[in-house]
């Protein structure tokens, strides 16, 4: 992943407990991003055969091939997220380290980047990929219809 800087300096003045805060907050999202992941992977089981069919074979080769690239960012992001947290003690330890600090608090700054930058781009996935879904049981309902006819 690609490490998008900005200028939050703000990250600067958090203290160990807002820091802490959130990371949880981004550990909890990212639990739900997966938990939203496993339900898209049951949908795309349950339509495998309207999903594979010749009309529809790239747009959702194209979707779930996006949708295998967020699962793996989401897991190697909180994977990071995790270790993060864990190294939060540098701060909290009551010792001076001023470079160990410095390089947490960027390493935080920039997980915030890469949290959000992941947010954004997940949500754009989902909403493609419930248009398409949508439009397949449209036509799945139809077609259906059409046979007990």
């Amino acid at each position: 992943m690609k490490t998008i800087h900005t200028n939050a300096k703000h990250i600067e003045w958090l203290s160990a407990d807002d820091m802490h805060f959130e990371s949880k907050k981004w550990l909890s999202e990212l639990e739900f991003y997966k938990e939203e992941q496993w339900f898209f992977e049951d949908l795309i089981r349950s339509y495998t055969l309207q999903i594979i069919d010749q009309n529809h074979f790239d747009e959702s080769k194209r979707l779930i091939d996006k949708l295998t690239k967020i699962v793996e960012q989401t897991q190697t992001l909180s994977n990071a997220v995790q270790s993060h947290e864990k190294q939060l003690s540098i701060m909290v330890d009551g010792i001076d380290q001023i470079k160990e600090e410095t390089a947490y608090k960027k390493e935080h700054r920039n997980l915030a980047e890469l949290v959000d930058e992941l947010g954004k781009r997940y949500r754009a996935l989902k909403a493609k990929f419930f248009k398409f879904i949508k439009m397949i049981m449209k036509e799945s309902k139809q077609n259906h219809l059409i046979e007990k006819k």
